[in-house]
Parts: C-alpha cells; structure tokens; sequence
C-alpha cells in the first residue's frame, strides 16, 4: 500500500488520477465518473504520484487503441499501483487480466455504478455524498467553451467489422428532457459549442418508438428531429450557442434536420462515417442504409445548405476489396467532395465477423491503397478551403499562441478538424478563449485557414 494511500485513508482528502482514452463518447464516459468523483469529494490529480488510486478508461476498438490501453493500464501500474480499469476494453476482461492481473476491479463500458463501488471498496470517500461539492454542469475534460453532450448508449447495427454492440450493447436513448435539461446547465455555465454524439445519432429514439415526453407545458417526441429543433432554440439573446451533430447516417430522415441549419438553428456540419463508396463492399460491411444514394442525398442537401460541412472517416483493404472496388471509393469521393475526410487501414478486431471474410488484403497493398487515399482527400480539402480565401467567417476562440489566435469555424469540430489561424496585433486585442470573432479569411493551407479580423 503506497504512503499516499495511508495518508488518504487517514482522514485526508482521496485522490484520484484519472486516464481517459479513446473516443468522444469514452470522454462522455470520464466525466460522468469524474462528476461523481468530485460530488463524493475525492480530489482528481494529475500524476501517479499524486494519486492514491488510478483510474483508466479503456478503448478496445482497433489493435492500436487496445495496444495503448494495455500499454497504458501498465504504465500506471508501474507509477501507482492501485489501478482500476473500466471502458470498451473492460468488456474483454481476459485480454486485461493476461498481461496485467494485478489490477484492483475491471468494469465494462458505461458501468459508472461499478467503477464506484470499486474505487469506495480500495479508497473510501471522506465526506458525506450529499454535499454538493460540483459546479451544475459536472466536471468535464474539455474545455470551459464546449462540451460533449450524449444523447443515447449503445448501437442497434451489426456491422461486419464492429464490436462495439457486444461492448456497449443494443441503442438505449436518453430521456429526452435530461438531455435538454443537460443542455440547458452547460448553455448558463459559459458553453458557446454542443457537440452531439452517440453511436448513431440520428436512431436517437428508435428504441422507445420516438415516444412523447413533457417539456415544460409542450409535448416533445424523442427523437433526431425534435431534438435537433430543441437544442437549435437554445440560443440566448445575441451570442451564438453552436450545436455540431456528430455521427449521423445518412437515413432519409435526416433530409428533415437540413432546414434547421439553413435557417441558422445548427451548424451546417454534418459527422458521416460513409465507410466506404463501393456498394459491395459496403453491403460486406453491413453497414446500415448502404442501398441509399447517398451522393444524390449530398447534392440534395447543398442545394439547400450551400456551405455544408461533412466530415467523414473511411476504411480501405477491407477483406475482399478489390483494385475495381477500391477505385469505386476514388471516384465517390471524387464526387462527393467531402470537406474533412479522415482512413483507417482495415485491421482484424477480436470477435469482429469480417475476421471470417475472403480475401484478406496484403499490408503492403492496405499501404498503398491508404496514401492513394490520403492524397485524394488532401487535394479536395485543399481546394474546397481555397474557395474560403476572401469570405467572413466567425469563428470561436480555443487558444492563444504567442501572436496567433487558434480558432475554429463551422466546419471545424475540435480536435479532429482543421483550424483557423487569426494573426495581428488587433485580433490579439480581441481575442478571448471561448468566444467569438469576425474574421476575414486570407489564405487556405491543406486543412488549415489563415485569417485577420474582419
């Protein structure tokens, strides 16, 4: 047992390190658990030595990610000792215990009781829970200015190459008026950005057959659409509260949400994971609505959203996935002209139905099918931010670098998009993290824009 244990243990305040890995949801995770830390008075600290109980929350998708997480749990074994694992890699308990059987409680995904009863069995709390020793929005690994709001857990799909669903199980949506109620804490805490995630956002719903919920003395259904136009609301008085919609499917459906962006409700983004653009390959993955005509969808909603944003993330040297095929993809994205695109090299994940599927694709071919890729999707993000160069954009606010303000516009989710660079001495005056400025944009890179103020 390490001295600063005995010292917490004693009668002192318990501390905690906490590492969080993986995905937006997995962060949407760590701040529920972190919340609940803070409420029962625990102190989160930032290194092992400080804590006297870790906390890591896995990622358990791709090999690299459960490669980090096993790399992690080791590391913080090393440092602290006292190490509890919870997240999507939990969910597989053997692969964990194999290399490292000396930690103290495994807990699958979302299991935010578990990983509780586990931190107060091996370092008790030093207060009374009742007292309320958090701000109203909860304790949050991002920044003060945006936050991750989930709206559902879990995913009713069966792609071919997932395992989540064995992971987080079947979708299981929010109550709609605690997702707004939530929306709501984060607005009057000085949130200027929702970013709306979920496994399927735009299935928000389906489980509970888009039921009608009371919100104030209005009946609101539970699903994409309502909630979309509710968040779109909002807004108070003239500062922007922007809601980015993160991993949508492009269902029929969400030809209904469009209009919201157009009339400024919600930010003209939309979060796709197309996957892919050959329908065989598409139809081997599983993926759901892989029948749609997705590139007469796009074309559909730039007709009515000029400056739609999409975002995408693809796989290329699925098992099977021919040069014809893998061209298929080229000319799609071609077509699509997608403005933020990111790739994964297709790689086996434990228990995943694809392991099974002829025709595994060379590594070396995976490689070079990645970079033929990479360069396609450079060379269309270079000249659709080119066509930028000239506009007024606003833009927010996330840091400030010696004489360079690091912003973000609409089409520029945090962390995984590309930023706006504002520089000068007048924008620097201007400037402060977490809220707003006009630009003029003066200058386009691959994924990057350079701007003065406006």
């Amino acid at each position: 047992m390490s001295e600063g244990y005995r010292k917490g243990a004693a009668g002192g305040i318990p501390r905690i390190g906490f590492v969080s890995l993986g995905c937006p949801k997995a962060t949407s995770d760590s701040e529920q658990i972190l919340t609940r830390l803070r409420a029962e008075g625990y102190e989160v600290v930032g290194t092992y030595d400080q804590a006297d109980l870790v906390v890591v929350n896995t990622c358990g998708f791709v090999d690299d990610a459960i490669h980090e997480s096993l790399d992690t749990i080791g590391e913080a074994l090393r440092e602290n000792g006292r190490v509890v694992v919870t997240g999507c890699l939990g969910a597989r308990p053997e692969q964990i215990l194999a290399q490292h059987p000396q930690v103290l409680k495994i807990t699958g995904p979302h299991a935010f009781d578990e990983v509780m009863d586990a931190v107060h069995e091996h370092l008790p709390p030093a207060h009374d829970p009742f007292f309320d020793l958090v701000p109203p929005q909860g304790v949050r690994l991002t920044p003060r200015h945006y936050a991750y709001l989930k709206i559902s857990e879990g995913c009713n799909h069966r792609c071919s190459f997932c395992i989540i669903p064995s992971m987080r199980g079947d979708l299981v949506s929010r109550p709609l008026p605690q997702v707004l109620n939530e929306a709501i804490r984060l607005r009057n805490a000085g949130v200027r950005e929702l970013l709306v995630i979920s496994q399927d956002t735009s299935a928000y719903g389906v489980d509970v057959k888009y039921r009608a919920e009371q919100w104030g003395s209005r009946e609101i259904h539970t699903r994409f659409l309502d909630l979309a136009r509710e968040l779109g609301e909002l807004q108070q008085g003239t500062t922007p509260l922007w809601v980015r919609l993160h991993y949508v499917y492009p269902y029929p459906h969400v030809d209904a949400v469009i209009p919201l962006m157009a009339a400024g409700k919600v930010l003209p983004y939309l979060d796709i994971p197309f996957q892919h653009g050959s329908p065989a390959v598409l139809k081997r993955m599983k993926r759901p609505a892989h029948a749609e005509n997705t590139l007469a969808r796009l074309k559909a909603w730039r007709a009515m959203v000029p400056d739609l944003a999409v975002r995408s993330t693809f796989i290329v040297g699925f098992p099977g996935e021919t040069e014809a095929e893998f061209q298929e993809l080229l000319d799609w994205l071609d077509e699509a002209q997608l403005d933020r695109v990111g790739a994964f090299k297709y790689s086996p994940v434990e228990g995943a139905p694809a392991n099974a599927l002829a025709g595994p694709v060379p590594e070396e071919v995976k490689q070079e099918r990645y970079e033929r890729f990479m360069a396609k999707a450079a060379s269309i993000s270079a000249a659709r931010l080119q066509q930028k160069v000239g506009r007024r954009l606003t833009v927010l606010v996330d840091a400030i670098e010696g004489s360079t303000v690091i912003a973000r516009s609409y089409a520029d989710a945090p962390d995984i998009d590309g930023v706006v660079k504002v520089r000068g001495a007048r924008a620097l005056a201007a400037a402060r993290v977490g809220e707003f400025l006009e630009v003029t944009i003066t200058g386009a890179s691959t994924y990057d824009l350079r701007a003065k103020l406006a």
